[in-house]
């Protein structure tokens, strides 16, 4: 192997999707088949996927003026859990507003 890198893949960090499995249904089945290598990195791919797509709600919800406290109901938390997750972050990718 001699530490070179043999293709720009090589400098890629990995793919959180496993294969070529991308629909969030083959990565359910992944996640519940019986091969445990497969199946933890399926259930590793949806929690990237479900904290991208929780990240987006927010932001959605949060542009058309909900509440934290709307928004922590409708996940089933805690306001103070769901601002202290989401807000430094909404900050950011709004550029500070």
């Amino acid at each position: 192997m001699g530490g070179v890198l043999s293709t720009s893949v090589d400098r890629k960090s990995p793919s959180t999707y496993i294969d070529d499995m991308t629909e969030p249904d083959a990565l359910a089945a992944a996640a519940a088949g019986e091969d445990p290598d497969v199946g933890l990195r399926a259930v590793r791919a949806l929690r990237v996927l479900l904290e991208r797509l929780e990240e987006l709600q927010i932001d959605s919800a949060r542009r058309q003026g909900w509440s934290w406290q709307e928004i922590a109901e409708r996940l089933g938390v805690s306001r103070q859990a769901v601002h202290k997750k989401h807000a430094a972050g909404l900050g950011l990718r709004r550029g500070g507003k």
